[in-house]
């Protein structure tokens, strides 16, 4: 996964107005944002138990297990990467999220339930 440069580390102040532009609710913006966020830290984790997975041995003998660097060095370049949530903030803001919302709900009319008369 490539990251971009220009996603910041750390915290940055936001303004929520911003959140609100592209569905009218920062409430949905939010929940849409945690989804992105849900996907890049999945991707994130796939691919780092991938790499990993290369060092792995099937010995268990504390005698023959050391440190490898090369594990050490992919570990670190993982957490040194923008936090998920981060990256799908500025994901969003740029535009590049697409999402749907449900079809509104069904009122009885259309699902030929009727509701009962007193």
């Amino acid at each position: 996964m490539k990251t971009p440069n220009n996603v910041s580390a750390s915290i940055v102040t936001r303004n929520m107005a911003e959140f609100a532009n592209e569905t009218g609710n920062v409430y949905e913006s939010i929940a849409i944002i945690s989804k992105r966020a849900n996907q890049i830290s999945l991707k994130l984790k796939e691919e780092l138990n991938n790499k990993l997975a290369e060092f792995a041995t099937t010995v268990d003998n504390l005698e023959e297990v050391f440190e490898n660097r090369e594990q050490i060095e992919i570990s670190k370049h993982y957490e040194k990467l923008p936090k998920p949530t981060n990256l799908a903030i500025e994901e969003f803001l740029e535009g590049k999220v697409h999402f749907s919302t449900p079809a509104e709900e069904v009122g009885p009319e259309q699902t030929g339930f009727t509701r009962a008369t007193e």
